[in-house]
């Protein structure tokens, strides 16, 4: 399970509204190799769901994760801040046992 913050829902529903995006485009997050902690985190629209995915749907927001980048993403909190420390949606996730100092990549 994923979970959505309700400022992250928000910026979402906002996101896909200045882009003229429609409401088949949900949110697709997923785990690759690479940036400084050794695995990094990419999240982008998509309305294919694939034969691979997990749907999880939190506060009026669909999330599609393959099950490989699941594995890495079990109990995670996709949020959003745009406080002093930074703009930009952040994830919480409870398996990551390092992060880098931007929080986009982490190491398990």
């Amino acid at each position: 399970m994923i979970e959505v913050s309700d400022a992250a829902a928000k910026r979402i529903i906002e996101l896909r509204e200045q882009e003229n995006r429609g409401e088949d485009q949900n949110v697709r997050v997923s785990v690759k190799g690479g940036g400084c902690s050794g695995l990094m985190y990419d999240l982008a629209f998509d309305a294919e769901i694939k034969d691979t995915d997990d749907v999880f749907e939190d506060k009026g927001v669909k999330i599609f994760v393959d099950k490989k980048s699941l594995l890495y993403l079990v109990g995670t909190t996709l949020d959003f801040s745009d406080g002093l420390n930074g703009k930009g949606f952040q994830f919480v996730n409870p398996n990551a046992s390092r992060t880098c100092g931007c929080g986009e990549s982490f190491s398990i």
